[in-house]
């Protein structure tokens, strides 16, 4: 019986790697499948890996309707026996119910990969209709870490290294970036204290270290 699966974790647990994983063992046993990705840190119609693998996949745009799409390609000929959906949290809600009906009804599996909550901890309305209508949900056992060593639960938004709690849902980032806009991934205690790397590490000098080309604060007065 077809399912569809919601993977889910922070940043940097390795969802992307597994996707294409997955898709791999599925295709060496003879079964066709469909990459889908929104928002790829590799650019559109991309399903990339920060170990560095990187495939061609549909990107997931606004307007795409996922029943649409398969029935089209069967129509053409096309076997499709599953789909890998990643970056799963950018998706609306009704594409999310697109990708449930298609498991109903057409008996393809689906295997969904995608945070659960964003910089401010709040649910993605894509990742909250997954895990209410998900046959499965699972969390990735590869663990990314906080700062601190513990297991990283949340995905914050950075600004030079300090954390912010405002803006738009979505900002694509990553955690690697060197960009002014990152994210970093940290434990619960750090999330709420808003303690990031940058901020920890200037907390632990001493007073007469610190020097004028240091990031500020944003939220600072």
């Amino acid at each position: 019986m077809a399912e569809l699966v919601f993977f889910s974790g922070t940043m940097d647990c390795g969802k992307s790697t597994l996707a294409l994983q997955l898709d791999h063992n599925h295709a060496a046993r003879g079964r066709s499948g469909l990459k889908f990705s929104r928002n790829d840190r590799a650019g559109t119609d991309r399903l990339s890996s920060r170990l560095g693998l990187e495939v061609a996949a549909h990107e997931v745009r606004d307007e795409t309707d996922f029943w649409t799409f398969v029935v089209d390609a069967r129509r053409h000929g096309e076997t499709v026996d599953y789909l890998i959906c990643d970056e799963a949290q950018f998706y609306s809600t009704a594409q999310v119910e697109q990708l449930a009906r298609l498991v109903d009804e057409v008996e393809i599996d689906v295997f969904a990969f995608g945070i659960t909550a964003d910089f401010r901890s709040h649910l993605f309305p894509g990742s909250a209709r997954l895990i209410e209508l998900a046959d499965r949900v699972e969390v990735l056992q590869v663990q990314a870490l906080c700062w601190c060593g513990a297991r990283a639960t949340h995905n914050a938004r950075t600004v030079d290294g300090w954390m912010v709690v405002e803006g738009e849902q979505v900002v694509v980032g990553d955690t690697d970036s060197a960009s002014e806009i990152a994210y970093e991934v940290l434990c619960r205690r750090h999330h709420m204290r808003r303690m990031t790397s940058v901020s920890a590490r200037l907390r632990s000098m001493p007073a007469d270290a610190l020097t004028l080309d240091l990031p500020s604060d944003p939220g600072a007065a």
